[in-house]
C-alpha cells in the first residue's frame, strides 16, 4: 500500500529563467536601421518566447549597450554581436563594455561566417531578380562595410567563398570603407573577365549609408540588406546557444566501477 506521504501533492519545480539575450547592434543615424533591428528581435522572441531579449547599441543610437547592461543588474546575459565579422568592435568595444557592467556576461561570436548567412544572401539576391542569366556571364560583388582588422577581411572572404560555392559563379568581396577593393573596383574586375550580369549582394544587417552607397554602384541589380530574413533570427539564437554551451563547465565522466 502506498505511503500517505506519496499522496501529498508536491510543489512544482520551477526552472530557472534562461540568461538574457542581448543583441548588440552597431547603431546608425538611419531610422530604417533601428526599425529593422527591432523587427528582427521580434522574430527572435517569437522563436524562443522563454528567452528575455534586449537590444544595446555600440554607438549612435539609444539604448546604448552600457545602459542596457546596467538595467539588467547582476543577472546573467549573453551578448550576441549583430555584426558579420571579427573586428575592433567584437574584439575590444563589446568585451570592455561587458567587463564594466554589473551583469554576468558571456560574449558570443559575430554572426559570420556561417551557412545561414549564405541562405539569407541567396534569398535576397533571388528577391532582387537573380537567377535568370547564364552562369558564364554572371557574377556577384559581396558588398561589406569594411574594417582595418585583417580578421574581418578573412571572415568576409570566407563568406564570399561560401556564396560562390552555393551560386556557382565568382563572388568578389568589396568594401564601403577601410579596406579594398571598393565596389567599383570589384565591378571593373568582373567586367574585364567578361561577366556582364553583375549583382550586388548587400552584406549589411540593416539599411544605412554604406548599404545605400554600395547599392548605387551596382551595374545591374542590387539585393536588399539581410535585415529580418528568418535565417538571421535563427543565427542569433544559434550564437546565443553556442556561447552558453561554451560557458557551461564540462561534466566529468563517471569512473567505471
Amino acid at each position: 500500500m502506498p505511503s500517505q506521504l506519496s499522496l501529498v501533492p508536491q510543489p512544482a519545480t520551477r526552472r530557472p529563467a534562461p540568461p538574457a539575450l542581448v543583441v548588440v547592434a552597431h547603431g546608425s543615424r538611419d531610422p530604417r536601421a533601428l526599425s529593422t533591428v527591432r523587427a528582427l528581435l521580434d522574430r527572435v522572441r517569437a522563436l524562443r518566447p522563454d528567452v528575455p531579449v534586449h537590444l544595446g547599441h555600440i554607438e549612435l543610437h539609444a539604448p546604448l549597450l552600457p545602459d542596457t547592461l546596467a538595467a539588467l543588474g547582476d543577472t546573467e546575459a549573453v551578448l550576441v554581436p549583430l555584426l558579420l565579422s571579427r573586428g575592433y568592435h567584437v574584439k575590444q568595444d563589446i568585451p570592455e563594455m561587458a567587463a564594466a557592467s554589473p551583469a554576468r556576461t558571456h560574449v558570443a561570436a559575430p554572426l559570420g561566417p556561417h551557412p545561414l548567412l549564405v541562405d539569407a544572401l541567396q534569398a535576397r539576391l533571388e528577391e532582387a531578380g537573380w537567377g535568370g542569366t547564364p552562369r558564364h556571364t554572371s557574377a556577384v560583388v559581396l558588398a561589406a562595410a569594411g574594417s582595418r582588422d585583417p580578421d574581418a577581411k578573412t571572415d568576409t572572404t570566407r563568406t564570399a567563398h561560401l556564396l560562390a560555392a552555393r551560386l556557382g559563379v565568382p563572388v568578389i568581396p568589396a568594401y564601403a570603407s577601410a579596406a579594398t577593393p571598393t565596389v567599383e573596383t570589384a565591378v571593373r574586375t568582373l567586367l574585364a573577365r567578361g561577366r556582364r550580369h553583375i549583382a550586388l549582394a548587400s552584406y549589411f544587417t540593416a539599411p544605412g549609408r554604406f548599404a545605400t552607397e554600395c547599392a548605387q554602384s551596382a551595374p545591374w541589380l542590387a539585393a536588399a540588406p539581410l535585415g529580418t530574413h528568418p535565417s538571421m533570427a535563427h543565427l542569433l539564437l544559434h550564437r546565443y546557444d553556442e556561447a552558453l554551451a561554451a560557458a557551461s563547465p564540462a561534466v566529468p565522466e563517471l569512473a567505471s566501477a
